[in-house]
């Protein structure tokens, strides 16, 4: 290959072959395509929770130090979702899709070769830049793809395929760590990627509708950047990371003050990196509030069941079967759940149902005993419910948005999803520290709580 053909393949959109382009069914191979890297990231996301007690052996780490290696990932995506969202309306989002993959794959392999615990967080903080480049782009490659009549079918399909590999993650994470060790969690990934690049440059449209170009608020980056790293810090050194109490005032106070200058930002900036857009279209907000409740439920539960079962003695593979529960729930839903529902409602109608249905769950968990067939039926309910809600709450955000600024509505969407499964992932190992053996309880309250929230957006 010369140099040009290099360059023009880093830098151009290759077409389709004219045999997918006319395809009646081409937006299904789209769609596959895009669940590809769907399921990819779930699955990483699932996996690595099963990791969390055997890298405190191998490193001699506590539990909040630990969990960095899921925050450190989730803390990039909601920085960079957003803009790579917005870049991506601009650069093209078939090429930053494929750009994203390569980048993830490749430091999925560093991770797996990481010798301490400070370089993990590092390469999972660099596979996070890979993800942001798919996770932003996804739910807009569908929607050019799928005709209007298949969009909710074909973001089901997505969901499903997020819900797949979530649902394998605890069995193949407790299976990977028990025959090879928690390196091969990372390493899984690499395969999957050599299959994904060739099949996304064959099969997903090229970018129709482009936005003119414009400059990245990078203030607002950094703004939104601080307020996350600084929340996340404070609820990490409440959980037992080893951060002194002047620090973790400083780290509040700065939390706060940046929260503050993200909404000015987004009030003064030229172009603010909250697409002002997507904001302003009407029920946007409502719903997004909706999608970081949804996933807080749905990656609290996957990280508090695993670690407590742990502490009594369970081993990794039976707890990952168990918390399989949760997202083989949420895969059925998010695949028959157009079928369980009356097809005359709305998306907010079926959003509510799915609501209705985990916050229904999570009051069962509560009044249960934390024991093997309590704990399927309830995480089964669970994944059922947000198996409804958020392929419904998804197709209803990107029906409203204009066509222009899909990548920037897919990339604030993600974002939102990622900043509740940080926030999940932090309260669960809060109330865990904090609250000794009653710590399960205290978490499952406390998402629980935040059910009803949901449940009134």
């Amino acid at each position: 290959m010369n140099l040009l053909s290099t360059i023009n393949l880093l830098t151009t959109e290759p077409a389709r072959p004219a045999r997918v382009r006319e395809s009646p069914r081409g937006w299904a191979y789209a769609t596959a395509t895009v669940c590809f890297g769907a399921f990819m990231g779930q699955l990483d996301a699932s996996v690595v929770t099963l990791t969390y007690r055997p890298l405190q052996r191998q490193f001699a780490a506590g539990a909040a130090a630990v969990q960095w290696v899921s925050l450190s990932y989730l803390l990039v995506l909601v920085a960079l979702l957003a803009p790579v969202g917005r870049r991506s309306d601009r650069a093209g989002r078939k090429l930053t899709y494929v750009h994203g993959f390569v980048l993830f794959t490749v430091a999925s392999a560093a991770c797996g070769l990481a010798p301490n615990l400070v370089l993990l967080i590092l390469g999972r903080s660099v596979q996070a830049v890979g993800a942001a480049m798919l996770q932003a782009n996804s739910v807009a490659l569908i929607t050019e793809a799928a005709p209007a009549s298949r969009l909710r079918s074909a973001l089901g399909v997505q969901a499903a395929a997020q819900a797949l590999g979530l649902a394998l993650g605890p069995t193949v994470g407790g299976l990977i760590v028990a025959a090879l060790g928690w390196r091969w969690v990372f390493v899984i990934n690499v395969p999957v990627g050599l299959v994904a690049v060739p099949a996304a440059m064959l099969l997903l449209p090229r970018t129709k509708a482009r936005r003119p170009a414009g400059r990245t608020d990078r203030a607002g980056v950094i703004f939104l950047t601080a307020a996350t790293a600084g929340g996340l810090l404070v609820l990490s050194a409440l959980a037992g990371l080893a951060v002194p109490p002047l620090a973790t005032a400083a780290f509040a106070v700065a939390t706060v003050a940046a929260c503050g200058a993200v909404v000015w930002r987004q009030r003064v900036g030229t172009t603010p990196v909250l697409a002002r857009r997507v904001l302003a279209t009407e029920g946007v907000r409502r719903s997004l509030a909706a999608a970081l409740m949804a996933y807080l439920l749905l990656f609290g539960p996957l990280v508090l069941v695993p670690l407590v079962l742990e502490r009594r003695g369970t081993s990794p593979l039976v707890a990952g079967l168990i918390v399989t529960a949760l997202p083989a729930g949420f895969a059925f839903s998010a695949t028959v759940g157009g079928g369980i529902v009356p097809r005359r409602w709305m998306d907010q109608e079926r959003a509510l149902a799915g609501g209705v249905l985990a916050t229904a769950a999570l009051v069962l968990a509560v009044a249960s005993p934390f024991q093997t067939p309590w704990l399927v039926v309830w995480l089964a309910a669970l994944g059922a419910g947000i198996g409804i809600l958020a392929p419904a709450n998804n197709a209803s955000i990107m029906r409203a948005v204009p066509p222009d600024v899909t990548a920037s509505a897919g990339g604030i969407l993600n974002m939102i999803r990622s900043l509740g499964t940080a926030i999940g992932v932090s309260v669960v190992t809060l109330s865990l520290h904090a609250g000794g053996h009653g710590g399960a309880l205290a978490g499952l309250l406390g998402v629980a709580v935040l059910a009803l929230a949901a449940l009134a957006t």
